[in-house]
C-alpha cells in the first residue's frame, strides 16, 4: 500500500521557495516514494511512469538534497539501513523491526548491503549524494571508524545499535551486554558447571568485548579461576563456532558447558557435540546468546540471552526520525538508550553429569 493515499492534499508549492520532492511528485501524478525510486535509479519503475517523474524533475529544476528536503512542507523522510551481518538470523529480525517502525512513522527506508572493508564508504557516499536524510548502521557497520567519519563530516544523522559501547556523542541503542552475559554466566553455574567454556565474537567488536567482560566477572564473583584455555575467538559465523568448539572438546580436560557469544556459534558448538557422539545437555550444556529464529529451529532449543533485535531496530528508527523532525528547532542532544534483555531457559542446559561421558567412535 502507497503511504502516501492516506495524506492529506497539500496546497501548491509557495512562489519562490525551492522545490520539494512531493512537488515533483503532484506534477507527475505518482507518490513521493515513486519519485524515491527514480532518482535512486531503481529497476522497478515503469518507464513511462519514469520519464514522466524526470520530465517533472527537469521542469521544476528539482534538486534531490537534504537541505531542501529539510524545508517546510518537504517530502517523505528517507532513511538508510547499511548492512554486513554474519547472522542471518539477527538480519532478518533487523531489517522486520526496521521496515515495521518505518511503516508506523510513514518514512522510506533505503536498505543497502555493504560488506566491511570492502566497498561500505562507496555505498554511504551514494546514499550521502542522494540526499539521504539519516543513516542505521548495526553491527559491525556502527563500529566501522571510516564509515563514521563520513557520515559525520557529511553532517548525515547516524544511529549505531547493538554498539557494546557507544561514543558519547554517537546517538545509540543496545542492552547492558556485560551484565547479559553474566547473568547467563550466574545461571549456568547456578546449575553446576564450574568448567564453563567461552566463545567470543569478533574481537573487532566491542558488544563481544562487553560480554567477554559479563563472563570473566561472573567467574571472579564466584570465586572460580579463569581458565585462559577455556576461552576461545569466535567471529559470530556458523562455521567459526565449529571451529571453537573443537578447540574447547579437545582440551584434555574439556568443559562441561560452553557459552557462546552468539546463537549461530551455539548452534554450531551443538552439531559439533552430535558429531562427537555427546549428549546435549546430558554431557554438555550449551548456551546462546540474541535469541534469533535459529534458537528454536535446532533441537535441543537453545538457553540463550533474548536481545530484542527488532525492537532495537524499531527504537532506532524512531530514534532518529525523532532527531530529523526536531532539527529545525535546534535540539541536537545524542540520545542513547539501553533496552532490557532476558534470560529464555529452553532444552540445551542441564547440571553436569555425575559420571563419564558417553563417548562413541
Amino acid at each position: 500500500m502507497d503511504p502516501t493515499t492516506a495524506a492529506p492534499p497539500r496546497s501548491s508549492r509557495r512562489s519562490g521557495s525551492a522545490p520539494t520532492i512531493s512537488d515533483v511528485a503532484r506534477l507527475a501524478g505518482v507518490s513521493p516514494m515513486t519519485v524515491s525510486r527514480v532518482i535512486n535509479g531503481e529497476t522497478n519503475v515503469r518507464p513511462a511512469t519514469r520519464e514522466a517523474v524526470n520530465t517533472a524533475i527537469s521542469t521544476l529544476n528539482y534538486a534531490p538534497n537534504r537541505a531542501a528536503r529539510s524545508l517546510a512542507g518537504a517530502g517523505q523522510v528517507r532513511i538508510g539501513l547499511l548492512y554486513s551481518n554474519p547472522s542471518a538470523g539477527f538480519l532478518s529480525e533487523f531489517l522486520l523491526g526496521s521496515l515495521d517502525q518505518a511503516s508506523r512513522s510513514d518514512v522510506q527506508i533505503v536498505v543497502e548491503k555493504c560488506e566491511l572493508g570492502d566497498h561500505e564508504l562507496e555505498v554511504a557516499q551514494h546514499l550521502v549524494d542522494g540526499g539521504i536524510d539519516g543513516i542505521i548502521l548495526p553491527p559491525p557497520l556502527c563500529e566501522a571508524p571510516a564509515l563514521l567519519a563520513l557520515l559525520a563530516a557529511a553532517r548525515v544523522p547516524t544511529v549505531s545499535v547493538a554498539t557494546g559501547f557507544p561514543a558519547e556523542n554517537q546517538p545509540a541503542i543496545r542492552i547492558d551486554d556485560r551484565e547479559a552475559a553474566a547473568t547467563m554466566t550466574r545461571h549456568i553455574m547456578d546449575l553446576g558447571h564450574r568448567r564453563i567454556g567461552f566463545i567470543a565474537g569478533n574481537p573487532n567488536l566491542s558488544a563481544s568485548a562487553q560480554r567477554l567482560e559479563g563472563y570473566r566477572a561472573a567467574l571472579a564473583a564466584a570465586g572460580i579461576d579463569e581458565d585462559p584455555a577455556l576461552i576461545v575467538d569466535g567471529l559470530f559465523t556458523y562455521r567459526s563456532g565449529l571451529d571453537a568448539a573443537e578447540l574447547l572438546l579437545d582440551l584434555a580436560d574439556p568443559p562441561t558447558a560452553i557459552f557462546s557469544s552468539n546463537d549461530d556459534m551455539a548452534a554450531a558448538t551443538v552439531a559439533m557435540a552430535h558429531r562427537r557422539g555427546l549428549d546435549v545437555p546430558g554431557d554438555l550444556t550449551v548456551c546462546g546468546f540474541d535469541d534469533t529464529t535459529l534458537a528454536t529451529a535446532i533441537w535441543p532449543e537453545l538457553t540463550t540471552i533474548h536481545q530484542p533485535i527488532a525492537d532495537m531496530a524499531r527504537a532506532a528508527v524512531d530514534l532518529l526520525v525523532g532527531s530529523l523532525r526536531r532539527q529545525k528547532g535546534g535540539e541536537g542532544a545524542a540520545e542513547q538508550h539501553v533496552l532490557d534483555y532476558t534470560l529464555i531457559r529452553r532444552q540445551s542446559d542441564a547440571p553436569p553429569r555425575r559420571r563419564p561421558r558417553a563417548r562413541h567412535g
